[in-house]
């Protein structure tokens, strides 16, 4: 398949997950800038291994591909009994929630879709099949919506000409469309705005490197990639004007988890004074832990670290410590932009009141 076109108007276009013919097709994003491939996923079985093996990943994109991987599994057994239907929706639900840990979009949408197998349990004549498949439509409409919301609050906080570091990808890739902190750049653009961005690789797996600059280079948007080690020697150099990032999973008190390599990129920017924002939906908020130190840290395999593409740069028996995530104190975020606004210098009260609403 040839790579879409770069334009400012692109990412609007992309699909990260589409649905059609009875499958979820997702975009393998282990194979980009190189190759653009969607792959089809016609199970829960086949979505949670996507999920699993980073095919789709980032905290909203993965929710979504779960909505869909419970009404895949449920689909297949619209010919059968209820309980037969409540059976497959139960394997569904426990694989997906298995697949990841860290990021709390992944439940929040499998338990959307639970309540939807309640409510329909009341009703005579349910058709639990569709009705999952209406709700995974809904999670994904309702997100590109909620990023555009989220764009333009964000928008507010870039001044023109601003210099942005982000850290790995919280663009359309990890999400549905138009994405979280890199919806905040394009929307900034829409209103006018000149930016230019720094992009960490982002080790191991080099989303910033290979995902955030072919997106953004997609968009015609200034883009340079730098070492994850680099930002301090740019911060104290004055070259950088915003630290900007997405989130996996926000506790109740403002602590925020991310790619691996944020929480410094937050002691950075206190340091040298450097606005330190986090972009994220609601549904990323998890009021249940009172805080960080409480998020499941996702340790992945050894293998990530060791080596590349086929080459192995440590020796060999060497251990290794592959944490996924770090996590941010709330006290280093200068401000939360979610679909209901910013919040500055997020606490416990103010994350109250923001899903209060």
């Amino acid at each position: 398949m040839n790579l879409p076109r770069p334009g400012l108007t692109q990412q609007a276009r992309l699909e990260t997950l589409r649905w059609g013919d009875g499958v979820l097709e997702l975009i393998d994003q282990r194979l980009l800038p190189l190759r653009f491939e969607y792959r089809r996923c016609s199970s829960a079985s086949e979505v949670a291994e996507a999920i699993s093996t980073m095919v789709v990943r980032g905290a909203p994109a993965i929710g979504v591909a779960a909505a869909y991987g419970v009404a895949l599994e449920v689909m297949h057994e619209a010919s059968k009994s209820r309980d037969a239907q409540l059976a497959a929706f139960e394997r569904a639900f426990a694989e997906l929630a298995a697949s990841r840990p860290t990021a709390v979009n992944l439940t929040w949408a499998l338990n959307r879709q639970r309540a939807v197998v309640l409510h329909t349990s009341q009703l005579e004549n349910a058709d639990l099949p569709t009705a999952l498949l209406y709700e995974a439509h809904s999670i994904l409409h309702e997100d590109i919506a909620t990023n555009q919301t989220i764009g333009r609050h964000g928008a507010e906080l870039i001044k023109d000409g601003a210099r942005i570091l982000t850290h790995c990808n919280a663009g359309a890739l990890a999400t549905a469309g138009h994405g979280t902190a890199l919806g905040v750049i394009r929307s900034a653009i829409a209103a006018g705005k000149r930016v230019s961005v720094f992009a960490d690789e982002t080790r191991p797996l080099l989303q910033g490197a290979r995902l955030t600059a072919w997106e953004l280079a997609q968009d015609g948007i200034p883009v340079t990639v730098i070492a994850d080690s680099a930002a301090a020697f740019l911060m104290k150099r004055g070259e950088i004007d915003v630290v900007l990032v997405g989130a996996d999973r926000v506790a109740a008190n403002g602590d925020t988890a991310n790619k691996i390599g944020t929480y410094p990129l937050a002691v950075l920017a206190q340091r040298h004074a450097v606005p330190f924002y986090v972009a994220c939906p609601l549904s990323t908020i998890d009021p249940a832990l009172a805080h960080g130190d409480l998020i499941p840290i996702e340790e992945r395999s050894a293998e990530e670290v060791t080596g590349a593409a086929g080459v192995r740069w440590t020796p060999p028996g060497i251990a290794v410590r592959n944490p996924a995530f770090d996590v941010t104190p709330a006290a280093l975020i200068s401000a939360l932009i979610t679909e209901r606004g910013v919040l500055v210098r997020p606490d416990r009260d103010g994350l109250a009141a923001l899903l209060a609403g």
